[in-house]
């Protein structure tokens, strides 16, 4: 690559909050140790080197029989110590309040009593799971990966997910296909140490307090669209890899019988599809008539908990910055869009009216699907959603829209913009949150297109977190 330049930059202006260059065209402190002026020809150099990589570590996305290589652009997003410093008080200060509430909603419920959040919320919400209060652990989001956007205003959050969040090893993945392709420059902060926060994270749940327990991983096995990750994941932290039909319970205690032969499981992270012990009506899925009975002893510790998907749901993320406020009497660091609970007849009815300006969501649905965004939506689009929300208002929540940030991406060799969204990790350990030092960039593949969920399309970047 050429010098770094702090001059006009050859790059389309795309009306949004670009990460990497200014309105003005000149490239943003962060980046000038990694932008000057590439040609298309060194840009293409260094893709190709991106994906040969990938390809070399067998990096795929999708379901069995549909898998893709995946897609990760060349050009990194760079967060400077001051900004990630930032990011980390805020992102530490939501998953205390997050758990918190979890604690709360399984016991006295005080943030309902109080009014904060209306009671009628937990009416019919699948993830609310009141046979976990009477498991022998507490529920808890051990590991959160909310999905954060930024506009010139700064980071908002989009959602928490908090039931099981996907992406660290395609992270790393992404890191080690671009190291070494662009020479030069500033360089991020080690990728492991967040895989050493899970494995701490994953022994503190020890249910006999040895500090030594045996752990597995639960997946789908082959026919799962993140089926490499949970393999490396696995490979990574040193633990075994099972399928639910690999489960039993003897004894009182969970079994994994495998090619290794039986083996006692502590520590189970549900990595699997199933995010439910109870079914609607209150009876076991599968997953929870093998687990029910360990869970009930303490011989088991799931993570992230079962239950813990209450604080997942749509309806509640518009309430953060009051549970915040209501648990840790602090204002929130990172806000959310301005919410609206359609469940809430006062909200619904606010949002009703300005369906054409806002972004609908399913309540429960997760990786974009069903999203209706009012001011790219068609009329008839807006009217069926419109007829969605009155049928049954307490299915979806609105957002206001915002500005999602754009990003340098080599699209058919030269640098465009494309809107991204920021996936950091909290880890909770021993009632603590730290952050993992590594994060996942998504852009959107298509020009102005603002869903960037990989699962609709969208590609990765590798994300350098800069020391201090």
């Amino acid at each position: 690559m050429r010098a770094a330049q702090t001059a006009s930059f050859p790059y389309p202006a795309s009306g949004s909050f670009d990460e990497a260059v200014a309105p003005d065209g000149t490239v943003r402190p962060a980046y000038r140790d990694l932008l000057g002026e590439p040609t298309g020809a060194d840009l293409n150099h260094v893709q190709a080197g991106v994906q040969t990589n990938l390809a070399a570590a067998g990096v795929e996305f999708g379901p069995e029989g549909m898998r893709s290589p995946f897609a990760v652009d060349c050009v990194p997003r760079v967060i400077d110590a001051a900004e990630w410093s930032a990011l980390e008080r805020g992102l530490a200060q939501r998953v205390r309040a997050l758990q918190t509430f979890l604690a709360d909603v399984y016991s006295r419920q005080e943030i309902l009593k109080a009014g904060v959040i209306r009671a009628s919320i937990l009416d019919g919400a699948p993830h609310y799971e009141p046979v976990a209060a009477g498991f022998d652990a507490p529920v808890v989001a051990d590991l959160a990966g909310p999905d954060l956007v930024r506009d010139a205003e700064g980071f908002r959050v989009l959602e928490d997910n908090l039931r099981f969040p996907s992406g660290l090893t395609f992270a790393r993945a992404a890191r080690e296909a671009v190291a070494g392709e662009w020479p030069g420059g500033a360089r991020p902060v080690p990728a492991e140490p967040a895989f050493d926060l899970v494995g701490e994270m994953l022994r503190s749940r020890d249910p006999a307090g040895t500090g030594d327990p045996a752990v597995a991983i639960l997946s789908e096995g082959p026919r799962s669209a993140a089926w490499f990750e949970h393999r490396s994941l696995a490979s990574a932290l040193g633990v075994r890899l099972v399928t639910i039909e690999q489960l039993e319970v003897s004894a009182g205690r969970l079994i994994a019988r495998d090619g290794e032969g039986p083996a006692p499981i502590d520590v189970l992270y549900n990595r699997s599809d199933t995010d439910r012990i109870t079914r609607a009506g209150n009876g076991l899925t599968p997953l929870g008539e093998i687990l029910i009975e360990p869970l009930r002893s303490g011989r088991l510790a799931c993570l992230n908990s079962f239950g813990a998907g209450i604080a997942d749901d749509k309806a509640i993320h518009c309430y953060t910055p009051e549970m915040i406020e209501f648990y840790l009497d602090e204002k929130p660091l990172i806000e959310n869009p301005e919410s609206y609970d359609l469940g809430d007849p006062a909200q619904a009815e606010t949002a009703l009216d300005r369906l054409d300006e806002l972004v609908i969501k399913p309540r429960w649905a997760l990786g974009g699907q069903e999203i209706v965004i009012g001011p790219k939506a068609s009329a008839r689009e807006l009217d069926h959603a419109r007829r969605a929300v009155r049928s049954n208002p307490s299915r979806f929540v609105a957002q206001e829209t915002i500005g999602l940030s754009t990003h340098p991406t080599l699209i058919d060799g030269r640098l465009e913009p494309r809107h991204v969204d920021l996936r950091p990790y909290v880890v909770t350990t021993g009632g603590t949150q730290r952050v993992a030092p590594l994060a996942l960039s998504r852009f959107a593949r298509a020009k102005g297109d603002l869903v960037v969920s990989s699962t609709q399309g969208g590609g990765a970047k590798d994300t350098w977190i800069l020391a201090a």
